[in-house]
């Protein structure tokens, strides 16, 4: 694939070109917070923050969508049959996405578009977008990104990834989708030689400035019964508030609920995120609740990211070291404690 220089100057007139061949989504500052919005009219992007508040991830799964419709009325020959809702199909461009955002994607594609299971809707959604990454010249200090499997500058996943080299940015494109979008907004030719050893230092310094690294070579050679039983988790649970957050800030997180909503004789399902945390998501029909304890929920979150999943999928835990679990905790409990914690447990 091809490298390629642009200037700053040029980032805005490029996006409203690609607003005719995409819907384009860029991080944007709305009420003191920088999330993916899509951009249309007067909108402006804003890429002066290594990461936004929340993940793109509500790009791919929404946090509430609307599935199938219905009646009741059986007036027509439709009365209670599901009809698909039809939803926007048109190519779309993710820019300013970081690297662990798109690693993320990576992780949930096991969930949602496996041999046993695909999800329609995240399949589709997966093939429309390109992802154009901005590689993280100055990783945040709560960033563990390296010790996951992925880097301030990793290709994984990503269709294009610009690194900032001063005035300019070098484009690299890594895939025919992205070839496809660099080609509708920049001139044909390869960077100079210079640019591209700037861009190397600098990807360099880069991984050398990430202070936070977490353990992670024994998580998969514990017993699961040991660590379930582990002492730790009493010390782990004690300060949370079971608020949520934690999940509703996180790119790997994909636990949801299904609704039927109602009104007179029409009705819509409706897909909502949902999260292990919360004291309602494993409550049975019949009133029993296996997992009633803050502490059973508490344990649930981080086994399942740190164990289950590491032993079923041979991919490294289900997190991308983001680091927003660790400023969004209102308790400060922090996941790179507990890797450690269950990386290095003795029975």
């Amino acid at each position: 694939m091809t490298k390629r220089v642009i200037t700053k100057a040029e980032l805005p007139n490029i996006l409203v070109r690609l607003m005719d061949h995409y819907r384009v989504y860029a991080p944007v500052l709305q009420n003191d917070m920088i999330n993916f919005q899509l951009l249309a009219g007067d909108t402006q992007a804003d890429f002066s923050l290594p990461n936004t508040r929340l993940s793109p991830k509500t790009l791919m799964l929404p946090q509430s969508e609307r599935m199938f419709e219905f009646t009741l009325d059986k007036a027509g020959g439709q009365g209670r049959i599901l009809q698909e809702i039809e939803k926007d199909y048109s190519p779309r461009a993710i820019f300013g996405i970081r690297p662990c955002d798109a690693k993320a994607f990576q992780l949930l594609d096991l969930n949602f578009d496996t041999d046993s299971y695909r999800d329609a809707w995240w399949v589709r959604r997966r093939q429309i977008t390109t992802l154009v990454g901005f590689g993280c010249s100055e990783p945040c200090d709560t960033c563990f990104c390296s010790s996951v499997g992925s880097g301030p500058f990793s290709p994984d996943g990503l269709d294009v990834i610009f690194t900032d080299v001063g005035e300019n940015y070098l484009v690299d494109t890594l895939t025919d989708k992205g070839e496809r979008l660099v080609a509708l907004v920049s001139a044909e030719g390869e960077a100079e030689e210079n640019v591209v050893a700037t861009a190397r230092e600098l990807k360099k310094a880069a991984v050398k400035s990430i202070s936070s690294v977490v353990p992670t070579e024994s998580l998969d050679k514990h017993s699961v019964s040991a660590l379930f039983e582990a002492a730790f988790w009493d010390g782990v649970q004690f300060a949370c508030i079971n608020c949520g957050v934690c999940t509703f800030v996180c790119p790997t997180c994909w636990c949801f609920d299904i609704q039927d909503e109602v009104s007179k004789d029409n009705g819509v399902r409706v897909r909502n995120w949902d999260a292990c945390m919360f004291s309602l998501f494993t409550l049975h029909g019949s009133g029993h609740n296996p997992r009633s304890q803050k502490l059973s929920r508490v344990r649930q979150r981080f086994m399942h990211k740190l164990k289950y999943f590491v032993d079923k999928y041979n991919s490294g835990a289900a997190c991308v070291g983001c680091g927003r679990c660790v400023q969004q905790c209102p308790v400060n409990i922090d996941i790179r404690e507990v890797f450690k914690l269950m990386n290095d447990f003795k029975v």
